[in-house]
């Protein structure tokens, strides 16, 4: 299909009319449509579309329809319907009232166009300038940002429903593509073991038996790859995604012992979680834990504006597997940000964002101030009159003095384990062998001496200061506006479908919470422009009659 521009997105006077009988008060389309103006032109999406071919739907509207899809959690069959029969959606996407539309799997073919080009995130900002060009997004002074776990489209799977379920899936794979050369190679017995999917319930309780399912499963999975990559097998036969996938989730579970068997790994010889399939259909997702927490997908970071004065507007969208540590995200957000020159000056977040290098670096390279909780000191030392903050650190010198007046005799730069660059103090065995206080400042009998690791200078002293400001009344008054970014995670998930993913794959995904973050700016780009306040929290009839002197943990 080829693009066709549509020309100036004039509104028909017909649709107006009855737009305007049927809906005297406007509703979102038509207010966003009157405000804003025509959101999405062809043009912003040549880019999609060769130059030559059979006329495609306009685009530009079909940017709109996916986004206006998203805010009403309509599946692409009710969107299409909509388009065809709602008024004011015709309205918003300039069309005649006898339009009739189109089928609804264009918008499918359309979303596989935007996850091609990597264009989602361009509909996403492109709501954000029109937002700054009518006045409803400034620069943000404050910003606040949250994550939260997305649910694959997929069935959460034990590792013997896993094997079993990915020599299934490329079993049905050859079925559909060399049925002829699939029956010549099967073996009998594999029609009982494989032709229906696993279920846990009716496979071995015993760990014996459980295993020996799992081996011979694997067994079958290594004839049934020998078979794919034998000389006179098709090459095409190989390169079938889900024989490519049985292969790599054989070597993941399974190894050759001594004897040349095949062998079900011990879960701790499985790569780590960040590597490891956990789906035959989404080789993207990843199992992952977060306290009482597990599920298998990935994780989203919404970051949104929070100045009191001014719509609050999610600025920013990151989509990452489901094993990437927050703190991974800060300086990801801080780049994306800066690109679309909207920075804050205070960025609010929670202690996984925050850490003395991410502190420093927001300082240093993009002039934000990182408000949130740091992680507290979890060494034997952290408190007591021998914690580390009793010891007198003198960084030109390179010297530290312990509370006793006796000063360390080493001062070393290393590279930790994580890559960190860090400094290892420490002090003379003959001090502290005859210190009297050694049982209190040694942790362990038996250590000869006391030893400290230092974070560099500007890291040291950059969690000292968080750590001492995040005491203090004006900081928790500061620190409670990040509370709104749940608000709206909770939004998103409950309205907006977050929670879930409508499909597989994380550039899909991705593109899913693009448009989920388009459709809530719309949301509240609208209820800015109705002069709708934001609702108040919800409050139980119990809860409300609670004594003002009491806080929450009953204390007074």
């Amino acid at each position: 299909m080829s693009m066709r521009p549509i020309g100036d997105g004039e509104i028909p006077a017909e649709t107006v009319r009855v737009a305007q009988a049927a809906f005297p008060k406007g509703s979102l389309a038509i207010r966003l449509r009157d405000e804003l103006g025509v959101l999405f032109r062809d043009e912003q999406f040549a880019d999609l579309f060769p130059s030559r071919g059979k006329p495609a739907w306009s685009p530009g509207r079909l940017a709109l329809v996916s986004v206006l899809q998203f805010a009403e959690g309509l599946p692409d069959r009710q969107a299409a319907l909509a388009v065809r029969a709602r008024i004011d959606w015709k309205y918003a996407l300039g069309l005649e009232l006898t339009d009739p539309g189109f089928d609804y799997s264009v918008l499918s073919e359309f979303r596989t166009r935007l996850v091609e080009a990597e264009a989602g995130q361009q509909v996403f900002d492109h709501v954000l300038e029109s937002a700054r060009k009518a006045g409803m997004l400034k620069a943000p002074g404050r910003a606040r940002t949250d994550s939260t776990h997305v649910l694959a489209a997929i069935r959460s799977l034990n590792r013997l429903e896993f094997v079993i379920e990915t020599l299934r899936a490329a079993l049905n794979a050859l079925a559909a593509a060399a049925p002829n050369w699939l029956s010549a190679h099967a073996d009998p017995a594999w029609f009982d073991r494989y032709a229906t999917r696993p279920e846990d319930y009716w496979l071995p309780s015993g760990k014996a038996k459980r295993t020996e399912l799992a081996e011979q499963t694997g067994r079958d999975g290594m004839r049934l790859l020998a078979d794919v990559h034998a000389a006179g097998a098709p090459v095409w036969l190989r390169e079938l995604p889900a024989v490519q996938i049985l292969r790599r989730a054989w070597v993941q579970q399974y190894v050759f012992d001594t004897e040349g068997e095949v062998r079900w790994r011990d879960p701790k010889e499985c790569p780590p979680g960040a590597l490891r399939l956990v789906s035959p259909y989404d080789t993207d997702a990843r199992a992952s834990v977060k306290r009482d927490i597990k599920w298998d997908g990935f994780k989203v970071h919404l970051t949104e504006t929070c100045d009191a004065d001014t719509s609050h507007l999610i600025t920013n969208v990151l989509t990452q597997d489901a094993t990437v540590q927050d703190s991974t995200a800060t300086n990801l957000v801080h780049d994306a940000l800066a690109a679309r020159d909207l920075l804050p000056g205070e960025h609010l977040l929670d202690a996984g964002y925050i850490d003395g290098p991410r502190i420093v670096t927001a300082d240093r390279q993009y002039g934000i101030t990182l408000t949130g909780p740091i992680r507290g000191n979890t060494t034997a030392q952290a408190s007591g009159p021998y914690s580390q903050s009793a010891f007198a650190i003198d960084w030109q010198s390179q010297t530290v003095t312990c509370p006793n007046g006796k000063n360390a005799t080493q001062w070393r730069d290393k590279i930790s384990d994580r890559g960190a660059p860090i400094i290892i103090v420490r002090f003379s065995p003959a001090d502290c062998r005859t210190c009297p206080a050694r049982p209190e400042c040694v942790s362990s009998p038996r250590a000869a001496r006391r030893e400290i690791t230092l974070r560099p200078r500007a890291e040291h002293e950059a969690i000292q200061q968080a750590r001492a400001a995040q005491g203090t009344p004006e900081w928790r008054e500061r620190y409670a506006a990040r509370n709104g970014i749940e608000g709206t995670l909770s939004h998103a998930v409950h309205t907006a479908g977050l929670r879930r993913c409508r499909y597989r794959g994380l550039a899909r995904t991705r593109l899913q919470h693009q448009l989920t973050a388009t459709a809530i700016n719309l949301a509240r780009l609208d209820a800015h422009l109705t002069g709708t306040p934001l609702a108040r929290t919800r409050t139980s009839h119990f809860a409300r009659l609670r004594p003002a002197d009491q806080t929450i943990d009953g204390a007074k």
